[in-house]
Formats: structure tokens, C-alpha cells, sequence
């Protein structure tokens, strides 16, 4: 008896082994990244900074690197801790996390445990003797959907990729979020400039007025010049409940984003002194495949996809099952884990799928088109971060020389206000030639001050073009 037990013991070793070993096979493509058509260079740098290999983007640094106004920097590390679209983003990365954990577990066996105990008795009927019993049982029972095909694998390649895709999600929010509270910052300081001009220019043209009042009371100048004078007045006033209105706003913007209710923000260095480099380095457009997040999130959906073919394949073939439980029974509790009192029953079992209308099918066609339409996607997307790169890099250089032609221009504007108030103190002529005067160069300041934060947003641009920010 002993000797048939032995036999059967090695034969079941045997099949486990066995399975073990063909389990190794799994139908469905293996991932190859695909071709893309990288371009040597990116459009919009100029021809004296081409690109080589041992050039560093500014995509590599950090963002402290490239934002170096520490209240600026204070404020996106509070943004980074408590803003809510990265926590979301961080909490579905545990989500995705949780789920590979419960995709994978269907590759291993399920190993259950049980005890029951039972009691009976019954008095004497007619013939029949009274009695009591008492039963006790223990057992251990063990399932296996044996992955002789790679379904499960796969399942869990595929949701192992959609955990990747989650993660470069989450630094993609990351890479936004910086570029967002940079720019916003910027807008701001933008505002503030605009309304410390304002309010120079409007106590400036006050005090202007006020000499043109004394000259018209003393027949000095015309009632027309006054009114001139307080429309120069008038404009810039209007200008500064505006300013106060847009900065309140962009103070609210801010706060939502440090994930803070509205509140005012800490100001460090003005518009004018923010550090930046005239050119700053782009790298190689093949070196963007590996750091921008969005398209590393989509090749990891494609790698998802990939896996999910082998998925649907893997149904067309027979479904391998074992189980199997042991354990002790016996009438008598003392006497249940000795004498005769072992039980054991193995079973194994195969499905194989006939008929199904077309189902097995059509799921692999589904696999299929949706991996083509993520293929596409990604490939969309990668077309799409060298057309950001090349527009950021010709809105950084090209809004550099507006601010530079908006230099010159304001401050022959400002000469020409200032000749002209002489002129007209001179009485060389009338004050509509200052009202011009004046106005073009209250205007131009108000430009400038614009054109500097174009340059200054181009730069935020591309450093998110060229996915720097979640380092």
C-alpha cells in the first residue's frame, strides 16, 4: 500500500513539474518600440548652437536650476506638496499599484483552510437504539489555473505597463503644475510692474496738471491744455483699478494652485531682474522620447495594449485547471489527527472553447485595433511635443528681440515726452504735441513690461516642451 502511495506521490510530482515547465509558453506579440521619424534637429534653433551628443537640455535640470527666485521656488515646493491634482495623480498611482498586486495573484494558486465540527443525537424510536456522534474535520484545499498560455502573464504585463503609465501621468501633472505656477508667478509680477507704472505715471501727470491749472488761471495756457492734461490724467487713473482687479485674480489663481483657499502671494525678484539665459540649450529631439512624460505615458498605454492581444489569443486555447485538498476526518475528536483518519482528492480538468458566436474573435480584433489606435496616439503625441519644442524655441528667441526693439523704442519715447514738455514750457508749441507724446510712452512702458513677460512665459514653454520640471 505504502509502495502505491509512493507511485502516485511522484507521478503528481511529476505532472506538477511537467506543467511547471510548458506554463512557460504565452501566445500574443512581444513589445518592440516603434520607429519614429526623430528629425536631426529641432526647428527654430539657431544654426550656431546644433546640437550634439554630449549636449545638455534644459530639460535635464531641475527646476531649481532654472528658476532661481527663491520665492518662486518656495512656492512651487508648496505647490508640489499640497497641490490636489498631484495628490490625485499619486493616489491612482496606488491605485494601479493595488491592481497589478490583484492581476498578478491569478498566476499563483489559491491554498484555503478549513475546520468544521459537527454534533448529533437522537433518542430511541420503536427498534431503533438512541445514539450520539460527534464528527471533527480539517482540511486544506488548493486551486490552480495553471497559465499554460500566458494569459495571466500577459494580463499582468499589461497592468504592470498601465502602473508606468500612471507614474509618468503623475510627473507629467508634476511638469504642468511647475510650469504653471512659474508662469502664473510671472504674470504677476508682470501685473505688479504695470501698476507701479501706472502709479509713477499717474502721480507724475498729477502734479503736471496741477502746473497746467496754475498757468490757465493765469492766462497761460488755454482751458483746451487742461483738459488735455487731465485726460493724461484720466487714462493712467484708469488704469490702476484695473491692475488691482487683475492682480487680486492672478493672487487667487496662484493660491488655488499652492492648494490654498485665495490668499496674497509672497513677491521675490521683479520682472526685470529674473535671471535668464539669450539662449538656453534644447539637446537632441531623440533625447525628448525619454524625458517628456506624456510620451512616456503613451508608449506605456501601447505596451498595455501590446499585452492585452496576448490576452484575447490566449482564450482560444484549452484552459488548464488542477485542485486538489487534504486533510483529517473522524468521528472521534481524540482521534482525529491519528489511526485511519487522512482524506486527500486531486482533480484536474481542461476547457476548451468550441463555439462562441464569434466572441474570441472579435476580442482579438478589439486587442488589435485599440493597440493601432494607441500606436497612432503615440505616435500623434510624439509629433506634437517637436512641434512645442520648435515653438517655444522661436517664441523665446524672437520675443528676446521684441523686448529688445521695445527697449529702444520706450526709451525714445520717454525722450520724446520729455523734449516735448520742454518745447511746450518753452511755448514752442501746443500741449497736444505732450498729450501724444505722453501717452505713446505710457503705452510703450505698459508694452515692454508685456513684452518681458513673453520672454520670460517663451522660457517656461520650453522647459515644458522639452518635459523638464519633474525631476
Amino acid at each position: 500500500m505504502r509502495g502505491d502511495r509512493t507511485r502516485v506521490g511522484s507521478r503528481l510530482v511529476s505532472w506538477v513539474l511537467f506543467v511547471f515547465v510548458a506554463a512557460g509558453c504565452t501566445v500574443g506579440p512581444n513589445y518592440r518600440r516603434p520607429s519614429v521619424d526623430t528629425p536631426a534637429a529641432y526647428r527654430g534653433l539657431p544654426e550656431d548652437q546644433a546640437a550634439t551628443p554630449e549636449t545638455q537640455s534644459i530639460g535635464d535640470q531641475k527646476w531649481s536650476e532654472v528658476f532661481q527666485d527663491k520665492e518662486l521656488q518656495g512656492l512651487i515646493r508648496t505647490a508640489l506638496q499640497d497641490n490636489y491634482d498631484v495628490r490625485i495623480a499619486a493616489a491612482r498611482v496606488l491605485e494601479a499599484r493595488a491592481q497589478l498586486g490583484i492581476t498578478r495573484a491569478d498566476q499563483f494558486p489559491s491554498l484555503n483552510g478549513g475546520a468544521a465540527i459537527s454534533a448529533q443525537g437522537n433518542p430511541k424510536i420503536g427498534p431503533l437504539p438512541s445514539y450520539e456522534l460527534t464528527q471533527g474535520q480539517v482540511n486544506v484545499s488548493a486551486s490552480w489555473n495553471i497559465d499554460f498560455w500566458g494569459k495571466y502573464r500577459r494580463a499582468t504585463e499589461a497592468q504592470r505597463a498601465r502602473l508606468l503609465a500612471q507614474e509618468w501621468a503623475r510627473r507629467a501633472v508634476i511638469s504642468s503644475l511647475v510650469a504653471s505656477v512659474a508662469s502664473d508667478y510671472f504674470q504677476l509680477r508682470e501685473l505688479d510692474l504695470q501698476l507701479e507704472i501706472s502709479k509713477r505715471t499717474l502721480a507724475s501727470r498729477k502734479e503736471s496738471l496741477q502746473l497746467t491749472a496754475l498757468r490757465t488761471e493765469h492766462g497761460i495756457d488755454t482751458m483746451l491744455d487742461e483738459r488735455q492734461a487731465e485726460q493724461l490724467v484720466y487714462t493712467a487713473g484708469a488704469q490702476v483699478p484695473d491692475l488691482e482687479r487683475q492682480i487680486e485674480q492672478e493672487e487667487n489663481a496662484l493660491s488655488i494652485l499652492l492648494g490654498n483657499n485665495p490668499g496674497s502671494i509672497p513677491r521675490g525678484l521683479k520682472l526685470i531682474e529674473e535671471p535668464h539665459a539669450p539662449e538656453v540649450p534644447a539637446g537632441l529631439p531623440s533625447s525628448l522620447l525619454e524625458r517628456r512624460p506624456d510620451i512616456r505615458e503613451a508608449e506605456e498605454n501601447l505596451v498595455a495594449a501590446n499585452a492585452q492581444i496576448g490576452v484575447a489569443r490566449a482564450a482560444y486555447f484549452p484552459q488548464i485547471s488542477l485542485t486538489g485538498s487534504g486533510g483529517y476526518e473522524s468521528s472521534a475528536l481524540t482521534n482525529l489527527f491519528t489511526g485511519p483518519a487522512g482524506i486527500w482528492s486531486f482533480a484536474g480538468s481542461l476547457v476548451q472553447p468550441i463555439f462562441e458566436g464569434g466572441r474570441l474573435k472579435n476580442n482579438v480584433r478589439l486587442a488589435e485595433a485599440q493597440r493601432q489606435e494607441l500606436l497612432l496616439t503615440y505616435e500623434q503625441i510624439i509629433q506634437g511635443a517637436f512641434r512645442d519644442v520648435s515653438d517655444a524655441l522661436v517664441a523665446y528667441r524672437k520675443n528676446r528681440e521684441f523686448r529688445i526693439q521695445e527697449e529702444k523704442l520706450t526709451d525714445a519715447a520717454r525722450d520724446a515726452a520729455q523734449l516735448s514738455t520742454q518745447r511746450f514750457d518753452a511755448g514752442a508749441t501746443d500741449y497736444l504735441e505732450v498729450l501724444t507724446n505722453e501717452t505713446n510712452y505710457f503705452s510703450d512702458e505698459l508694452t515692454l513690461a508685456q513684452a518681458q513677460f513673453n520672454e520670460l512665459q517663451a522660457l517656461v514653454q520650453l522647459y515644458q516642451a522639452l518635459g523638464g520640471g519633474w525631476q
